[in-house]
């Protein structure tokens, strides 16, 4: 599992308050059922940046449909090996 999965996974537990949530760079709000919506992705991205310490671009983030898309994206503004 990579550094940035292993930092995500908490992120998207807390968000989505569930405890057995498991990401993978395949997942997406879909395939993480009915609490992943509109807010819970707002609040996923702002968590994001706070863990992270960057900031997104509106544009940046529309473009968001899977984890591994978050994971290039957080591996771009980081130095954090994805």
């Amino acid at each position: 599992m990579s550094a940035i999965v292993q930092r995500l996974t908490p992120l998207f537990r807390d968000v989505l308050n569930d405890d057995h949530i498991v990401i993978t760079p395949d997942s997406n709000a879909q395939s993480m059922g009915p609490a992943y919506d509109s807010l819970a992705h707002i609040n996923i991205i702002s968590a994001i940046e706070q863990e992270f310490d960057i900031r997104f671009e509106f544009s940046e983030i529309v473009g968001l449909d899977t984890v591994g898309d978050m994971i290039a994206l957080i591996a771009r503004k980081t130095t954090v090996a994805a």
